[in-house]
């Protein structure tokens, strides 16, 4: 609206110079026309600034929802594409790729849309001073609009070449400064910061190629609107000297052109800006193509998929396996008819050599892969019928690594129980032996971990990880190398920590360790994908090739 009011108080501007240049010289009175004049001048100054306010405040909002829009998203992903994709690169579209939609709205649609608008009316009123100077006109201008309408449509494509090699940059960065501890005692900082700046190259290459082509629109609209001026000045003068058209006629008619030049540039402007935001846009939009975990599941709250919790001793196994399939993408198999139960209120542990499959199983439970074959069974019912989110809300798991969120203590503790009182967060940390590090800190529980938990040791990563996921009292704990990191003593206090946890939830424990799962109720033995045995361990040293094998490797047969 404010661009159409603005558009009428433009167009007025030629008319009311007329006018008035009429007037001089003749009886009529000035004043008015002139106050009339200064009036739309200035009212056409304020119209303008609060439009480019309006504009900048709805591309601002504009980022802002397609950021919450991408980011969540993004955080919804299957995990299967976090593993196809670059970290860094998916960042960059969060950032740089929004930041062009910016320009798209604030120089682009709304910009067009006025540019045109005026560019009628001007012709319109062209057309009525006189035909001729317009024809001359139309012929100059129609050269340059030409080059650079064609120069602006290869700008999309090489915008999106650019925001990619953008994204590849970012990649570099983000791989070198997640491991930049690794880099630096390996002596490679110099390699890694050649790559980074051969990554740097590209994307300033790939800008280049976009800085070229829309250099090409500004000479092209500028000879354009020279030749038009010049064009006008010595056919106009003629006319006036042949007594075809007024001085005024004139004058207004070049105010026109200068009229019409000014949305032809932001429209041609306002065109390549919107090329470029669309190069972006795609980039945004094949991630919000993509489709988020959990669309083809059941709707959570329905009373026939509600996951049901067997308690102890309950025929019905809390978790069961059936011949469980697994093979990623490229046709490479990992699993092999997979089949074991974990009853409720039981110790289940998984052991086996390096490369065995035991933390893709885990994986495979948690829901982040699909199952080439087989059934993951949650008392009874096949996971896949119900919600995914209410699945996960009864599982619990602390992956190999144990990641630790950048802030504080208290922060990761909530991660997965946000209303837990702080006395439960003291006892979950003595039951995990780590109250040492709160309480070393006049900040108590605010305490802060660093990036990824580098301020703390990679045993107490782990414990704290731990203490995360009993707080949140899950049906079933999926543990993946829980002692890896630990001393003896800490090992120990886990051990008996596990054993208290154990009489109230399933746990499904992978280990190396075998010392640490020896009390198990259960022992499932994988080598290469396949289940080669189970029982205690008693009976797995006596029967199990194998596992008497890693028993007797560590001393414990």
């Amino acid at each position: 609206m404010l661009s159409l009011v603005g558009a009428a108080a433009a167009l007025a501007q030629p008319a009311l110079v007329a006018r008035v240049i009429d007037v001089v010289g003749t009886d009529e009175p000035l004043l008015p026309l002139v106050s009339v004049l200064v009036v739309v001048l200035v009212g056409s100054a304020v119209l303008s600034a609060w439009q480019q306010y309006l504009l900048q405040r709805t591309a601002e909002g504009v980022v802002l929802s397609t950021r919450r829009t991408l980011a969540d998203r993004l955080l919804r992903l299957p995990v299967v594409e976090y593993d196809r994709r670059r970290t860094g690169d998916l960042m960059s579209r969060v950032g740089a790729d929004t930041t062009l939609l910016r320009a798209t709205v604030t120089s682009g649609i709304v910009d067009l849309g006025g540019s045109v608008l005026v560019g009628v009316g001007a012709l319109v009123a062209m057309a009525l001073v006189d035909g001729w100077l317009l024809l001359v006109t139309v012929l100059s201008v129609s050269v340059g609009v030409g080059t650079a309408v064609a120069a602006a449509r290869r700008v999309r494509v090489l915008s999106r070449q650019a925001q990619e090699q953008v994204g590849a940059m970012s990649a570099a960065v983000e791989r070198a400064l997640s491991a930049v501890r690794t880099i630096r005692a390996s002596g490679a900082t110099a390699r890694e910061v050649t790559l980074v700046g051969d990554s740097a190259q590209g994307a300033y290459r790939a800008g280049v190629r976009v800085a070229r082509l829309q250099a090409l629109v500004s000479p092209a609209s500028s000879i354009a609107v020279q030749g038009a001026f010049l064009a006008v000045l010595g056919l106009g003068g003629y006319r006036v000297a042949q007594g075809s058209i007024e001085v005024s006629q004139l004058v207004a008619f070049i105010l026109y052109l200068f009229l019409l030049i000014q949305p032809l540039g932001q429209g041609i402007r306002a065109y390549t800006e919107l090329q470029s935001g669309l190069g972006a846009l795609a980039r945004v939009q094949e991630v919000l193509d993509l489709t988020p975990e959990d669309d083809d599941r059941p709707q959570l709250g329905s009373a026939t998929t509600s996951p049901r919790v067997p308690v102890a001793g309950d025929p019905t196994p809390l978790l069961e396996l059936v011949d469980v399939d697994f093979g990623y993408p490229d046709g490479t198999g990992v699993l092999h008819g997979i089949s074991f139960s974990v009853p409720a209120g039981t110790r289940t542990a998984l052991v086996g050599p390096s490369g065995a499959g035991k933390s893709t199983l885990l994986a495979l439970i948690e829901g982040f892969y699909p199952l080439s074959g087989g059934e993951i069974r949650w008392a009874g019912t096949d996971v896949r019928e119900l919600p995914q989110a209410a699945v996960r809300a009864r599982v619990g798991y602390v992956e190999q690594e144990a990641p630790v969120l950048a802030g504080t203590v208290r922060e990761n503790l909530l991660l997965a129980a946000p209303d837990t009182p702080e006395d439960e967060l003291w006892r979950a940390l003595a039951e995990v032996g780590l109250t040492g590090i709160v309480e070393r800190s006049e900040r108590g529980l605010d305490v802060l971990v660093g990036d990824d938990g580098v301020l703390l040791s990679g045993g107490e990563r782990q414990r704290l990880a731990i203490a995360r996921s009993l707080l949140a009292r899950p049906a079933l704990l999926l543990l993946d190398e829980p002692t890896a990191s630990l001393d003896a003593r800490n090992e120990t206090l886990l051990r008996e920590t596990l054993t208290r946890a154990a009489a109230d939830r399933a746990l499904l424990v992978v280990a190396h360790r075998l010392s640490t799962v020896l009390d198990s109720d259960q022992i499932v033995v994988l080598d290469a994908g396949r289940v080669v045995g189970a029982g205690t361990h008693a009976e797995l040293v006596e029967t199990n090739p194998l596992y008497r094998e890693l028993a007797r490797a560590q001393l414990l047969a």
